[in-house]
């Protein structure tokens, strides 16, 4: 017996991509300004999330909020929950009311979030601007995606959503370089700055004009008029999600950002505790760092020259997607959909595996870089996948839909991910426990405050930093941690491969490689 061909389920057929050069002469002028106004978003919210941590985290004497790893993980829950969860809501708002009012909205609402994160330097404070900016970053994501949608086709879908990532990786690795040298001075400066950065986005919405608007609003005439009768929203997301081709491919894809979300939340604490990032600049620059200024924003540097701030190094990430992406997104486009997220995933498992084989710098260094090849091969394709088999009245609803398994990744990675570091990898546990067993008392340790216990190991032990680093580091098995991200990883690339084959059944599509087959 075969499978019925419906037209949702044609909609998950493979089409032929353009090729290179006519992929990305077909994009109209619309796309370039939604690219760029997510461009300008993400600079800004990328600007306070390579940071966050790493502020929250740092002891009050250095300006930070002095909250432990395991406490961290609570906020990245709560910020997790709220921006999974708004645009699964309010996504197929924007189909209804109009995507240029909702982007609108969305950057007004993340303005006043940077500024209560900047006025309210506490755990609460910072949380409740992390609040905001999850609801604001909710809003504004369906109304973007929702226009790139609506303005390209099936046959350069795949390069516009490759170029379109590489837009978002353009602020992506623009925002951490300007966080990196203004937490140097306050970290309030951060906040402030991207509040203005944001504000950008206004000016670009005076040149933005929602594609198809015209059906849009005939479709509000015909509602108001009486002459169709729409659903409730609430119910209308319910019935689309109930569709096994889509909820099955969302909780798959959970497995993937898990381990994204990880790569933003947990390695830069890694690399401030473990990563002599100086090995890297001594290689480029000689034993003595540089004093070039060029130098130093670029590589997101110490003020010094002599090492990269964790953020920097987490930023080859942004910077390879910004260079190459369009590259991959060639590539991949020959690729059948599923196929194509199967590899990226795989590619994401042996990135972390690396990390938690060695904490060599330049080891980390690579393992960032295949994270990030495999991060091109299923991330843009994911969005593509979603966007092209939603109907076309609700695109922005569908879109909404994808940040449900970024909902359980990464609310699942944010509470997890961040306690299992703090309880088993974290460099202030394993130097208080070395501390309370070699004679320090629990009276004595509790009085040091939270983040300076290992500058107290230090001083009480007259040993190097680096002497000491590396004892904590061969002692403990810090490399677990990321192991069991690296098995997550090769679950979700599993499920993929059986989700793939099913699809190809229900979609009735041959099985010729995507190259071959027709529009």
């Amino acid at each position: 017996m075969t499978t019925p061909v419906t037209p949702d389920t044609q909609a998950l057929r493979d089409v032929k991509q353009l090729g290179l050069a006519a992929s990305i002469a077909s994009l109209g002028y619309v796309f370039w300004i939604v690219g760029g106004m997510e461009m300008v978003e993400r600079l800004a919210y990328y600007g306070v999330r390579a940071v966050s941590g790493l502020y929250v985290t740092a002891p009050v004497s250095e300006g930070g909020l002095g909250v432990t790893a395991e406490d961290l993980g609570a906020i990245f829950f709560i910020w997790a929950l709220f921006q999974s969860l708004v645009p699964a809501l309010v996504g197929g708002l924007s189909d209804r009311i109009g995507y240029k009012q909702t982007i609108f909205l969305s950057t007004v609402v993340k303005i006043v979030a940077y500024l209560i994160m900047a006025f309210f330097p506490s755990f609460w404070g910072f949380t409740l601007g992390a609040i905001v900016l999850a609801i604001g970053t909710g809003i504004f994501k369906p109304g973007i995606q929702g226009t790139l949608v609506k303005a390209t086709n099936r046959q350069n879908s795949s390069m516009a959503w490759g170029i379109f990532y590489q837009t978002v990786n353009i602020g992506g690795w623009m925002g951490p370089l300007l966080a990196a040298q203004m937490r140097q001075l306050a970290w309030s400066n951060v906040f402030y700055a991207c509040a203005a950065i944001i504000s950008i986005n206004f000016l670009l919405l005076l040149t933005y004009k929602e594609p198809h608007i015209e059906e849009r609003l005939e479709h509000q005439r015909r509602v108001a008029a009486g002459e169709i009768k729409q659903g409730n929203l609430l119910h209308d997301s319910l019935l689309e999600l109930s569709k096994p081709h889509l909820w099955v491919f969302l909780v798959i894809m959970s497995g993937f950002w898990f381990m994204f979300n990880a790569l933003f939340d947990v390695l830069p604490l890694h690399i401030r505790d473990w990563v002599d990032t100086s090995t890297i600049v001594k290689s480029l620059f000689g034993p003595d760092g540089t004093s070039s200024a060029v130098a130093i924003g670029l590589l997101g540097m110490s003020q010094d020259g002599t090492r990269i701030l964790p953020e920097g190094l987490l930023n080859v990430n942004a910077g390879m997607i910004m260079l190459t992406c369009f590259l991959f997104a060639h590539f991949s486009g020959k690729l059948r959909a599923t196929n194509s997220m199967i590899l990226g995933t795989m590619l994401t498992a042996v990135a972390f595996s690396m990390i938690g084989f060695s904490a060599g710098a330049w080891i980390c260094l690579f393992g960032i870089m295949i994270f990030s090849a495999g991060e091109m091969f299923s991330s843009p394709k994911f969005s593509e996948f979603i966007g092209n088999f939603a109907p076309d009245d609700k695109k922005a609803m569908y879109l909404g839909f994808s940040n449900l398994p970024l909902a359980v990744g990464w609310v699942t990675e944010g509470y997890v991910g961040a306690k299992l570091y703090g309880m088993f990898a974290a460099k202030e546990t394993l130097a208080r426990n070395w501390l309370l067993e070699n004679g320090v008392s629990a009276a004595e340790l509790d009085s040091v405050p939270t983040g300076e216990a290992f500058q107290f190991m230090v001083m009480t032990t007259g040993r190097t930093p680096e002497a000491l680093t590396e004892m904590l580091y061969q002692a403990n098995n810090v490399g677990a941690v990321w192991y069991l991200m690296a098995v997550i990883a090769v679950g979700a690339a599993i499920g993929l491969f059986f989700y793939g084959r099913w699809i190809l059944a229900l979609s009735g599509a041959d099985t010729r490689p995507v190259a071959e087959i027709g529009a």
